[in-house]
């Protein structure tokens, strides 16, 4: 999910837009880990890189390394005990920071001098990412006023809250907004750094990338999180019977009164345990789950557009259209031309 209207700003305009280094010179990516650091953040991205060093042809394309404040000896939240480098000069030549998140990561954000550092190497690269909960860092620094973010699904409003000149969206792998890139939880960060080395080396090295590494799929940021079935699963004990006759029944009537009958309850009753149990609105858990079959459809098929729209029960490709703006951020055709097989 790129935002390119929104490269011109003014909190990290100084960016260089060409890194002061060599161009035949490996780029310098840092690793930012801290205390209570969540082991994957850190360790996802640099295999990435380091994957990428093996792929990517002649040369060296990235100099990784880990870097902390104070103590250069960490222990990572699953116990294993990290030696870093220390933090560099400011002024030292950096192509990209990572920001990893953990446990640790509210404490990184109590430390001033560590955010004001984090904002000074910000503008020393060319990017800046964060991965997982990393965003609070990038945050604290006041990078993320009055940009697009994201971080893992169940810290999204804890990070809107704290940061309330950040829109933060709660769906994404990774939204890019400018040179500040952001993931969702643990996993999603290896996805944003295949995404960065797609930009640096282009698509065929970040795809061998992928394969090396026996990822299932190169995920773009606009993929969700997580499937909306897997969200409604808090619900499942009680709402099981009622999923299943939505899956069956994806386009026929799906009207709450319909679900209400489906169910056994009145529409009142209905509307507020399930929003209970689940979170949603019956409404709202379908229409995910018609995106979601459509999805499906659109990455596996090659029935037509309309047609989708009809069997998954938006009744026309415009409506389709609106819902799939709302939780992917994309046109169903953009979608089939970025995931269909």
């Amino acid at each position: 999910m790129v935002d390119r209207g929104t490269l011109p700003r003014q909190d990290l305009a100084e960016m260089p837009k060409i890194p002061r280094f060599s161009p035949d010179a490996p780029r310098p990516v840092e690793v930012l880990a801290f205390p209570a650091v969540q082991l994957l953040d850190v360790a996802g991205p640099l295999q990435v890189f380091a994957t990428a060093n093996e792929q990517g042809g002649v040369g060296l394309p990235y100099a990784p390394r880990v870097i902390a404040a104070g103590d250069v000896a960490l222990t990572a939240s699953a116990g294993l005990r990290l030696v870093a480098d220390p933090l560099p000069d400011r002024d030292a030549p950096v192509d990209t920071l990572v920001i990893a998140g953990g446990p640790g990561v509210l404490a990184a954000c109590a430390d001033p001098a560590l955010s004001a550092w984090v904002r000074a190497r910000a503008g020393q690269a060319r990017r800046v990412a964060s991965v997982c909960t990393g965003a609070f860092l990038l945050g604290a620094a006041g990078l993320l006023d009055g940009r697009r973010a994201v971080t893992h699904w169940k810290h999204c409003g804890a990070l809107a809250a704290r940061y309330p000149q950040a829109r933060i969206e709660p769906d994404p792998i990774f939204v890019r907004d400018g040179p500040v890139w952001s993931s969702a939880g643990v996993t999603a960060g290896i996805d944003l750094t295949l995404a960065l080395v797609e930009e640096d080396l282009g698509r065929a090295v970040a795809l061998a990338v992928a394969r090396h590494l026996v990822m299932f799929l190169k995920r773009p940021g606009g993929q969700a999180q997580f499937s909306a079935t897997l969200a409604l699963q808090a619900g499942e004990e009680r709402f099981g019977r009622l999923h299943a006759f939505i899956a069956d029944n994806l386009s026929g009537d799906l009207s709450l009164p319909a679900l209400a009958g489906a169910a056994g309850m009145s529409e009142r009753s209905l509307s507020r345990h399930y929003l209970e149990a689940t979170g949603l609105t019956p409404a709202k858990a379908v229409e995910r789950l018609r995106v979601e079959a459509a999805r499906r459809a659109l990455a596996e098929t090659a029935q037509p557009v309309k047609r989708i729209a009809q069997t998954c029960g938006f009744g026309s490709e415009e409506t389709m259209r609106r819902s799939f703006l709302r939780h992917v951020a994309a046109t169903p055709q953009d979608y089939r031309a970025r995931f269909g097989g």
